[in-house]
């Protein structure tokens, strides 16, 4: 048997850290990273965004492919933070996916009014 076999289906990893994300929100215990990303603030996370979208940039130009992957997941797990903390759902970020999927960037960017 593969280990591929085994895999989770794709994005059941994702919901699943989610999940202990929003739980971290609701319980806020004091030794979680994540419970105290929330304490601190909008502010405390958007920094935190920038300095993992930093270290993504750099891993992009400069390191090999298994460190921009472990940057990408640091993004993508700060970037889940804001979103419990701004109580975005990844139903909400897929709804809007759906509506820009199969719509040229360049269209719909011109289409956006803000």
């Amino acid at each position: 048997m593969s280990n591929t076999s085994r895999m989770p289906r794709p994005g059941a990893i994702l919901h699943e850290v989610f999940k202990t994300v929003l739980e971290r929100k609701q319980t806020m215990p004091e030794n979680s990273y994540v419970a105290t990303l929330l304490r601190s603030g909008t502010d405390a996370i958007l920094c935190k965004l920038a300095e993992e979208t930093g270290e993504v940039i750099k891993a992009a130009r400069e390191q090999e492919k298994e460190k921009q992957i472990k940057e990408v997941c640091d993004l993508v797990f700060h970037a889940m933070v804001l979103m419990a903390n701004k109580e975005i759902s990844f139903e909400d970020v897929e709804t809007e996916l759906a509506k820009r999927h199969g719509i040229s960037g360049l269209d719909e960017k011109a289409a956006r009014k803000t």
